[in-house]
């Protein structure tokens, strides 16, 4: 058998535990790769779809379906299922951010003896990184949210804002169905987690 380091085991010498692991990690990765193809087709199937009738409803009706950022929801006829397109945009900051912390950091220090401690705490937890060394977005716009009447906060928000830079976009296609139409909507569970 091949070995971790790309040589060669005698078949022998390779203890029985370790060729069961080998062949169930085999048999689960042909089955993943085998769901993950069918998943790929499946989606490009519904995009196909999805596209053909947006395509034919903007003929009919000499309009471009969707919102401006291109949400749309379809549905069938008796109301019982629906087909959600939702479109986000992937956001970056850029070195203004750095500007906006130096100046909430003058702010914060200034006011230190009279600022609460959660709003130390959230200006802090905004600008922490995470494991991919990006900042948590929704803390940084709860920043924007606070109503302090000081010109270096201000500046900071303004720079906070020129910050803000949309790099693409990203679509999810999501399933729901209910039993009738006073029911709720009940996702149809395509993630692999919440299967």
């Amino acid at each position: 058998m091949i070995n971790a380091k790309g040589g060669h085991d005698p078949i022998g010498t390779v203890k029985a535990q370790h060729k069961l692991e080998d062949q169930t990690v085999r048999k689960c990765i042909a089955y993943a790769e085998d769901l993950s193809a069918q998943i790929g087709r499946f989606r490009g199937h519904t995009a196909a779809d999805l596209t053909a009738l947006d395509t034919l409803l903007a003929e009919q009706y000499d309009a471009k379906i969707g919102g401006k950022k291109g949400n749309r929801t379809y549905q069938t006829y008796d109301g019982l299922m629906k087909v959600q397109v939702q479109v986000s945009d992937q956001i970056a900051f850029g070195p203004e951010l750095h500007v906006a912390k130096t100046l909430i950091d003058e702010c914060l220090t200034e006011w230190s003896a009279d600022s609460r401690p959660e709003i130390q705490s959230i200006v802090t937890r905004a600008f922490n990184t995470d494991k991919e060394g990006q900042v948590n977005r929704s803390d940084v716009f709860m920043l924007l949210k606070l109503e302090i009447s000081d010109a270096r906060w201000n500046k900071a928000m303004d720079a906070i804002r020129d910050a803000i830079r949309i790099t693409g976009s990203k679509e999810y296609v999501r399933f729901y169905r209910r039993a009738s139409q006073h029911d709720r909507w009940e996702a149809i569970t395509i993630d692999i987690a919440k299967a």
